[in-house]
């Protein structure tokens, strides 16, 4: 029998980075998000672990065995091994957290497949902080490293959401040291539609210095007046939020015309 996942494409409408740790990790308060769309696992039944990578960007994977759906398999105790095929649908270091998408979908299989252990919560913040909240794959807010979660209204269940990106890799730990180092102010408090509209990314900045064409990114996602407009984690993937899916749509068409060039995939929030 066959398990079907989706590692759905994390964004985060709001992050707020509060300071540098001792331990060189960033305090940050973060609004995660998920999109209905992302990677696929299909796993099976075998003798031993297997993982096998295709897809669009398989290649911007060096090694299978050592992803974090390896690194997930290797965490949960299981009586069996499991035949893991990865469609990797989403662009490698582009701010969407594609490889803890992954690993959160293989906690889903093994769940389906074995359960998890009491403690998974700790076994997946092992493999990354925002592995976490991808396991369940709900909105929530994220504090510390991004691995304490809290519960959120989430007022934006089912909004219409593009992501775009200039298929240009940006490396979360170069933006983060582009950081200047200045607290801007907390999360705001409110539901998901509050925290969204009065938040902002604290990255932006010093990833837009790395790579300019986010700044050409968010002006053509901006064209069309959506509801919001942001950079998501470190970048260089962008999306806009719409108030219905015939506008999402348009821009959709319009941006693909106007830069063939541009990864886009299109969805809904979760």
């Amino acid at each position: 029998m066959k398990i079907y996942e989706t590692a759905f494409a994390k964004i985060n409408l709001a992050l707020h980075i509060r300071k540098q740790r001792e331990d060189g990790y960033h305090e940050l308060e973060t609004l995660f998000a998920f999109v209905d769309m992302g990677d696929t696992l299909c796993a099976g039944h075998a003798d031993q672990d297997r993982v096998t990578t295709v897809g669009e960007f398989a290649g911007g994977i060096d090694d299978p065995m050592s992803n974090l759906v390896a690194k997930a398999l290797s965490v949960l105790p299981r009586s069996d091994g499991l035949d893991i095929t990865l469609e990797k649908n989403l662009p490698v270091a582009a701010g969407l957290g594609g490889g803890s998408a992954d690993a959160g979908a293989v906690f889903r299989v093994v769940e389906r497949a074995h359960g998890l252990p009491d403690d998974w919560q700790d076994r997946a913040a092992k493999l990354g902080a925002d592995v976490p909240s991808c396991v369940r794959s709900e909105m929530a807010i994220g504090r510390g490293t991004g691995a304490q979660l809290e519960p959120v209204e989430n007022d934006l269940l089912g909004m219409p959401v593009l992501l775009v990106n200039p298929r240009v890799p940006l490396s979360t730990g170069a933006v983060f040291k582009a950081w200047d180092l200045q607290d801007r102010s907390a999360l705001p408090i409110g539901s998901a539609r509050t925290i969204a509209i009065e938040g902002r990314n604290d990255l932006t900045e010093p990833a837009m210095g790395l790579c300019v064409e986010i700044g050409q990114v968010l002006a053509e996602l901006s064209a069309d007046k959506p509801w919001l407009v942001r950079m998501s984690g470190s970048g260089a993937t962008c999306f806009a939020l719409y108030a219905d899916e015939t506008a999402r749509d348009e821009a959709r068409r319009r941006i693909r015309h106007a830069r063939p060039d541009w990864w886009q995939l299109s969805g809904k929030l979760r």
